[in-house]
């Protein structure tokens, strides 16, 4: 295992640091809204809150321009990390794949562990089941990776839309408790309210709930393919010279281009009929939701375009402050969850379903304000964010150095 040691600093590509930076930022600005309001506001913005005047606004431009895109960003890095560490394994002559599912291993204990602790919406369990499997393809050619990663989108999609389409055939029991979950009554609202108001243990009920349908249902019929679709989606861009800004500025426009004139318009589409038609339940769930999460795809590889564009320009007072969020993306992950659960729930300052979207963007804003300084103050002084350090000391198998100095 000597041979084998994290990257040091001079070795990172620094493209891909800031981009994961972007998403893990941007990540936040729809994570907030299950952070502070009842689940089923997530999907269904009618169900709770006001979504008149700004508050409205608010919801328009987080659903067009971050909903599904940054954590579309942050699986396609996921993929493209996976890729990385197996070419540098095979370039010193040592195998990866232990090494692979031992870092696999921790993160699904570390998202079940955030999951079920902390904050039902956690990603990191997805992240290390599907990365379980999609190590397997790491060798497949671009065009294969992607040809399968559009499959693998057609899956969930697929089974979505025969969901939408044979409602009328469902057991009278089965749709009523669909319509529940995504229009709950006053009553149900009012008790998820009160739970998240209440101490951590009063919370534990419906964070577990929560966190065991998306580990289980929402995982096997939605994630696995979604996920995996973007990861292997991610490891063909990698193969491309894609992420690490190698590509020419106009390869980069033609991205944006592609968000802009077709991946927005079609999230917009989509946006705008679920609003005329009144969010009708369980319909617009599994119909509706369509557009996005074809669009969003497009619209995440037009973020990608710009911040290697931005990459390419060498904007250090913004490039080095994305780049450093991003090498502490796991540490900044989990600090948002530390920071909105202390805002909103009732082991903090109890606010959960008291702000309105405005409010809940300034405190998205207010914590990217405070990652993007302190994350380059701490890796002054060390060399990985906390949980880094002990994710890798973890995977490698023996403690890391922590502390920074020079390579």
């Amino acid at each position: 295992m000597r041979h084998l040691q994290p990257v040091g600093s001079s070795e990172r590509i620094e493209s891909m640091d800031v981009l994961r930076g972007f998403a893990v930022l941007g990540i936040l600005a729809m994570n907030v809204g299950a952070f502070s309001m009842p689940a089923a506001a997530y999907f269904n913005p009618s169900v709770y809150g006001d979504l008149g005047g700004l508050n409205g606004w608010v919801w328009r431009l987080t659903h067009l321009l971050a909903d599904l895109k940054f954590m579309a960003i942050f699986a396609m890095l996921f993929g493209a990390g996976i890729v990385l560490m197996w070419q540098r394994a095979e370039e010193r002559s040592r195998p990866s794949t232990g090494l692979h599912y031992r870092r696999m291993f921790w993160l699904i204990l570390f998202g079940l562990l955030h999951a079920h602790l902390l904050w039902y919406g956690d990603i990191l369990y997805w992240y290390g089941m599907t990365g379980l499997l999609v190590y397997l393809l790491r060798k497949r050619s671009p065009a294969a990776l992607i040809v399968i990663a559009v499959l693998f989108f057609a899956v969930s999609s697929s089974l979505m839309i025969f969901s939408g389409l044979s409602m009328d055939q469902w057991p009278p029991e089965e749709r009523a408790d669909m319509i529940e979950q995504l229009n709950p009554s006053d009553a149900a609202k009012a008790d998820e309210i009160a739970a998240y108001r209440g101490s951590w243990l009063e919370q534990m009920e419906p964070r577990r709930e929560h966190a065991i349908e998306m580990e289980t249902s929402t995982y096997l019929a939605w994630a696995i393919w979604r996920v995996g679709g973007l990861m292997l989606l991610g490891m063909a861009l990698f193969k491309l010279g894609v992420l690490s800004a190698a590509r020419s500025r106009s390869f980069y426009l033609g991205l944006v281009g592609l968000a802009v004139l077709v991946g927005l318009p079609l999230v917009g589409y989509g946006m705008q009929r679920n609003i005329a038609s009144g969010w009708p339940t369980p319909e617009f769930f599994f119909l509706g939701t369509q557009y996005n999460y074809w669009g969003s795809v497009l619209v995440a590889l037009g973020w990608i375009g710009a911040v290697m564009l931005l990459c390419q320009q060498s904007v250090a007072m913004i490039t080095g402050r994305l780049a450093a969020v991003g090498r502490m993306a796991f540490t900044n992950y989990i600090m948002q969850t530390v920071i909105c659960t202390t805002v909103f729930y009732g082991h903090g300052f109890g606010l959960f379903g008291s702000m309105e979207r405005v409010g809940q963007f300034a405190v998205v804003v207010g914590v990217w304000i405070f990652q993007l300084i302190v994350s380059p103050i701490w890796l002054r002084h060390f060399r990985y964010g906390p949980l880094e350090w002990l994710w890798r000391s973890l995977v490698y198998l023996e403690v890391q150095p922590f502390r920074q100095h020079a390579d």
